[in-house]
């Protein structure tokens, strides 16, 4: 589980492809500090497992074929930086929100309007994923938590979002970096696919489309 609160830019330093997968080396001297064997450690939002430290500040994970399949990290190379968060501690402070890293898909920067101290970027989205997007609700962008400003109209053909980034996070990212036309990943708040889901059901039910189970009170 994260926060979606960065702790470091990092730099994927080496990577080797399978057929299905992939193993990439990143480096990041501070989510390295404690990291042991096991270890979660999300890059740009994906979760990932340390499997080895072939140097200091440097860690490998393996990507398996769903998640190179759903994120951005299906073409990713040597020398790209990437936004890194170790799991959060149970006794941390949640600062950002529930992210479990878990993406959802990807988004394209559609554009960046700059303001006196913020940024406002909009972000296309696939429709899918739009439904799940709310104003003044919370949205994970290649691992950074964000709150969204403005959501496009329900039958837009072309579904968008935007979010507005503080001085902090356009240093401290790499969304301060991404140009129009760059891919991102997106993870959606989880709360909602469990309503849909839920309701989903709830509707067979009544319609008679599936049996009903009954539940101990």
């Amino acid at each position: 589980m994260f926060t979606g609160i960065v702790e470091e830019v990092g730099e994927v330093v080496a990577v080797e492809r399978g057929s299905d997968s992939a193993r990439l080396s990143v480096r990041g001297p501070l989510v390295t500090s404690d990291a042991v064997h096991g270890a979660s450690i999300a890059v740009d939002g994906v979760c990932l497992t340390v499997v080895d430290q072939p140097e200091p500040g440097v860690f490998t994970v393996d990507v398996m074929a769903e998640s190179l399949r759903r994120s951005s990290l299906h073409d990713v190379a040597a020398g790209r930086r990437v936004n890194l968060e170790r799991a959060v501690a149970a006794h941390g402070r949640l600062g950002g929100h529930v992210v479990q890293g878990h993406v959802d898909g990807t988004g394209t920067v559609a554009a960046r309007t700059p303001g006196e101290a913020w940024e406002v970027v909009r972000i296309a989205l696939p429709g899918g994923l739009a439904r799940y997007v709310v104003e003044k609700g919370s949205i994970t962008v290649d691992g950074t938590s964000l709150t969204v400003s403005a959501v496009s109209a329900v039958d837009d053909p072309q579904p968008w979002f935007e979010v507005s980034l503080i001085p902090t996070t356009l240093e401290l990212t790499t969304l301060g970096r991404r140009e129009v036309g760059a891919v991102v990943n997106l993870e959606v708040d989880v709360l909602a696919k469990y309503v849909e889901r839920i309701t989903a059901f709830e509707r067979a039910d009544r319609a008679g489309g599936r049996a009903g189970e009954q539940v101990a009170p």
